[in-house]
């Protein structure tokens, strides 16, 4: 036997229904703290130790975020090639 049970509802309402806990205000502020240290000209070295975490492919994913960097920025290079 096979049952189907469909819901249609917002990501608001499946993190409530299943008792997940809101984290909004916390990715609200992990968001302008970002965003300041970035408008007041993060470090290149900031910028790398943050994009590692997000990209798990290791020296490749580096690669792609760096030429991705250097091409929005006019092509200014940090050196590493």
């Amino acid at each position: 036997m096979k049952i189907n049970v469909e819901v249609e509802c917002t990501p608001e309402e499946a993190r409530r229904a299943m008792g997940l806990p809101d984290f909004t205000p916390v990715h609200d502020r992990y968001i302008s703290m970002l965003l300041e240290s970035l408008e007041k000209g993060a470090p290149p070295e900031m910028l790398e130790t943050m994009l590692k975490g997000w990209a798990p492919m290791g020296e490749a994913g580096m690669q792609f975020w760096r030429k991705l960097f250097d091409m929005t920025s006019g092509g200014m290079s940090s050196g590493r090639d």
